[in-house]
């Protein structure tokens, strides 16, 4: 977790408007074409709290870290405040924490000492990462990680392979190969039906039209046939039907 501000104030003393912030998101729209809601919030929000949140769930329910963090993502695109205790609660009611459950986690001491630990990490990036400098954001002590940022560790044998900023999808691929050279590749999917049915969770157009290597047109048409949209920004996000969905 980077953890980019600790207050609204901190956003809004850079001169980082809600006006701003709904234009940054429509051109963020416009460009990887992901749903989002681009009207003005009512004011700017933190990031630590969820943050918080994130790291909390990491040491107590590992498998739900990535499951909670999307669905921060999500609601965050959809227009909630990502420092509103009603939208953490909400987001971990998504994927079956309980509010009082996850306010134990987050007060907890090892959660602070974990997240602190994380902000030091994510402003503190590796060697190889800096020689890709033009990838990370500088801050007052050098750089930092922008996001998404990825380091990937084989723990056998301690070998890295950084892979810093927004990269194209075949940066990501090469970096697996050279960790995982014996990794058994999954076959391209059959349709869209069953991108969704191994994603388990909504996903975009776009990124159902990535997996499948199709345009976007396309995949809104074949998913109209066999899924249901939540509307979302100028899109929306998709899910098959409890009673269709296929075995992954």
């Amino acid at each position: 977790m980077v953890g980019l501000s600790a207050s609204p104030e901190e956003y809004t003393d850079k001169g980082f408007t809600p006006e701003r912030l709904s234009a940054s998101l429509r051109s963020l729209s416009e460009r990887y074409h992901m749903p989002m809601d681009t009207s003005i919030r009512p004011r700017m929000s933190a990031t630590l709290p969820a943050c918080q949140a994130v790291v909390a769930t990491r040491l107590n329910r590992p498998e739900l870290e990535r499951p909670l963090l999307r669905r921060l993502r999500i609601r965050h695109f959809a227009g909630d405040l990502l420092d509103e205790q009603s939208t953490i609660e909400a987001a971990g009611e998504d994927v079956g924490i309980g509010p009082a459950e996850l306010s134990e986690w987050m007060s907890d001491p090892a959660t602070k000492e974990a997240l602190e630990e994380d902000l030091h990490l994510a402003r503190h990036p590796t060697p190889e990462a800096v020689a890709l400098e033009h990838k990370l954001a500088a801050w007052s002590e050098g750089w930092r990680y922008t996001c998404p940022s990825y380091e990937l560790l084989r723990p056998s044998d301690g070998a890295r392979v950084s892979v810093p900023g927004f990269q194209p999808l075949e940066s990501y691929e090469v970096g697996i190969a050279n960790l995982l050279p014996t990794a058994e590749r999954r076959g391209d999917p059959t349709g869209v039906a069953e991108v969704l049915a191994w994603a388990g969770e909504p996903l975009a157009t776009a990124e159902v039209a990535t997996l499948c290597k199709i345009e976007l047109e396309q995949a809104r048409e074949e998913l109209g046939r066999v899924a249901e949209e939540t509307h979302l920004g100028f899109d929306g996000l998709w899910e098959l039907p409890a009673h269709t969905a296929p075995t992954p």
